[in-house]
């Protein structure tokens, strides 16, 4: 992370309101000054079971082969390929069976000239042998054979390191573990992975009208949907989330809860607070007892979001209203956490192209972040789209973003829809 810059941005603008706002672009560039390079993060090592999904720290040199024998491909027998040449069904060539090799107990003999051992797929194949007949091109009598088919030589065999050869870079830095990877890496005798750490994101919610996650609204009080939700989000980036429950809205308890997770925290996400209110003290806190780079941002949701650095830890005010929640954590918070847990910064969106069913206006000078529900090939807007109205991301199957530099889309324009 670069050092602190020596300037707080503007002084309180409680009850007063914004004299200017930053752009996204602003923003943006600010969290990829304080974002640490890949080969500095922190890694671990994990059991390879618990591995899925993670970030590989380091690439991965395989130190044997895959398989390390000969073995074979097909359920037949092994034999020599040139004494096949001539076989047809009506021109049986005859062999002597001399034994069986299966998987995991092969045969200890060498096979010689007029001779076939019974092999069965995966197992290792015999000295002398370079070619595996199918057993449907067979006939078996007895410790007889009568072979009714052609094979050349290496036919229906697998060869030492086929699949892994000794030496060879198996899985690179910076790959997102599949199930597959997991079953490559255990093939090489792997029980665990290196990967990442997972970065600690405190999320610190405020609210004298909370009440928490599980619990039923009642009288004037409404339960905490930002906390679950980002908890899901920073699990989602590759982040570890910590939320200590509930804080007052009061100075004294947003700064013990920002400086306590502070000190195990790699980043501090603070949702409410963060506006013009009088009792939104988080801005000020951040600038009092850190370094408050940027407050008030020219977007539509999420204009009153802001960031810093608190105890050297990168910090995101986050607004209480939902969907500007949301909004103001894909933008600008999860590319961070993205970032420290070793992954793109980029969106994890899917994108489609889609014509819209009406226009969407929006103001020079500002990004939109608009919902739209797909029919079909259309995309049509949501209705309801106020930035307290949560539901209008679960109605939406995604969002448009409209630049700064546009007042808007006309209707039947082809967007750019990033699905949910």
């Amino acid at each position: 992370m670069n050092p602190m810059p020596p300037n707080n941005v503007s002084s309180d603008v409680r009850m007063k309101g914004f004299a200017s706002r930053k752009t996204v672009e602003e923003a943006i560039e600010w969290i990829d000054s304080q974002l640490p390079n890949f080969s500095n993060l922190p890694s671990e090592e994990v059991s390879l079971l618990e591995s899925c999904g993670r970030i590989l720290a380091a690439d991965v040199v395989s130190s044997v082969n895959v398989p390390g024998f000969n073995r074979s491909m097909m359920d037949g027998f092994a034999l020599r390929a040139t004494e096949t040449h001539g076989a047809t069904p009506y021109n049986p060539l005859p062999f002597k069976i001399s034994g069986g090799s299966f998987p995991g107990s092969p045969f200890s003999g060498t096979v010689f000239p007029g001779q076939a051992v019974c092999i069965m797929t995966g197992a290792p194949m015999p000295d002398g042998a370079n070619a595996v007949l199918p057993v449907e091109n067979t006939e078996r009598q007895g410790d007889s054979l009568l072979a009714m088919g052609e094979v050349s030589a290496g036919k229906h065999v697998g060869s030492v390191g086929e699949d892994v050869q000794s030496g060879s870079t198996l899985l690179s830095a910076r790959r997102t573990l599949r199930p597959q990877d997991i079953g490559v890496l255990s093939s090489i005798g792997c029980s665990q992975a290196l990967v990442i750490r997972r970065p600690r994101v405190g999320i610190l919610i405020t609210g004298n009208e909370l009440l928490p996650c599980g619990t039923a609204p009642r009288d004037y009080q409404i339960t905490d949907a930002n906390g679950p939700m980002l908890h899901s989000l920073v699990k989602r980036d590759g982040g570890q989330p910590v939320m200590p429950g509930l804080v007052p809205d009061d100075r004294e308890s947003l700064l013990a809860s920002m400086a306590a997770m502070s000190e195990s925290a790699d980043i501090l996400l603070v949702s409410g607070g963060s506006s013009v209110g009088q009792d939104d003290h988080a801005p000020q806190l951040v600038a009092t007892h850190g370094m408050l780079a940027i407050h008030g941002i020219a977007m539509r949701p999420s204009s009153p979001a802001g960031m810093g650095l608190f105890n050297n830890r990168l910090v995101f005010l986050l607004p209480g209203n939902p969907v500007s929640c949301l909004c103001a954590y894909d933008f600008f918070a999860g590319r961070a956490i993205r970032a420290f847990s070793g992954r793109n910064t980029e969106w994890p969106y899917r994108r489609v192209q889609a014509k819209l069913t009406r226009k969407l206006v929006s103001t020079v000078g500002r990004v939109d972040y608009a919902r739209v529900k797909l029919i079909g090939n259309n995309a049509e807007p949501i209705s309801i789209s106020g930035a307290s109205i949560l539901t209008s991301t679960t109605s939406a199957d995604g969002f448009v973003i409209i630049p700064s530099n546009s007042e808007g889309y006309a209707a039947e324009t082809i967007i750019e829809v990033f699905l949910y």
